[in-house]
């Protein structure tokens, strides 16, 4: 059987802003972006050998083929999570957009309403916390997964991701989980987040 090459991708230039953080080490940062490259790492592997792996012995118990297509949706959430992470941090955090504080007024009441769902998704979440625009019914709102591939919903993109893995903030924080969330509050590059809105709102 014919297979087109496998696909390929590779990790983003570091921004130097988040090297800069308020409250989350330099140290800490640079543990935690290995692990992105380490998804990266791990995606083009997978889509090396998955040609290779036979079709007919695929089945839902065990097989090379089910290991492959579930390795490989845990590490583009890996990748795509991260990305939004690491792009939404700076210690110049500023200000939401007048166009995304308007609809975070209306789909929460307001930045402070928004920022509580936010914290208290990132403590009820055992890997992450999204704030995304659901496309079907037109809104943003808070949503919480437990593994790199439980993804928020179908047809949601997230504007704003908290990483609640441990690995995240055990060297910054041990185990205060919510110290580590209020710093990452407090570091929020409002201007990567009003950027992801503008996109959304530009497509309608």
């Amino acid at each position: 059987m014919h297979h087109a090459e496998p696909h390929q991708v590779a990790a983003i230039p570091k921004p130097d802003k988040i090297l800069k953080l308020e409250g989350i080490s330099a140290e800490s940062v640079e543990a935690h972006w290995g692990l992105y490259e380490a998804y990266v790492k791990k995606y083009n592997e997978i889509m090396e050998k998955l040609p290779g792996s036979d079709r007919g012995a695929a089945n839902q118990i065990y097989s090379d083929y089910r290991g492959f297509r579930e390795m490989l949706t845990f590490a583009i959430g890996g990748i795509k999570n991260h990305e939004v992470y690491f792009q939404n941090l700076s210690a110049d955090g500023g200000s939401p957009s007048d166009a995304l504080a308007a609809q975070i007024e209306k789909d929460f009441g307001g930045q402070d309403d928004m920022l509580t769902e936010l914290k208290a998704g990132g403590m009820a979440a055992r890997g992450w916390a999204w704030v995304a625009w659901d496309w079907d019914w037109q809104r943003l709102d808070v949503y919480i997964g437990d593994a790199q591939n439980t993804f928020p919903v179908w047809n949601a993109t997230p504007i704003l991701a908290l990483d609640v893995y441990e690995h995240s903030y055990i060297r910054d924080f041990s185990t205060a989980r919510p110290k580590y969330i209020d710093a990452f509050v407090a570091n929020i590059d409002w201007g990567d987040v009003s950027g992801r809105w503008g996109r959304i709102a530009s497509v309608g």
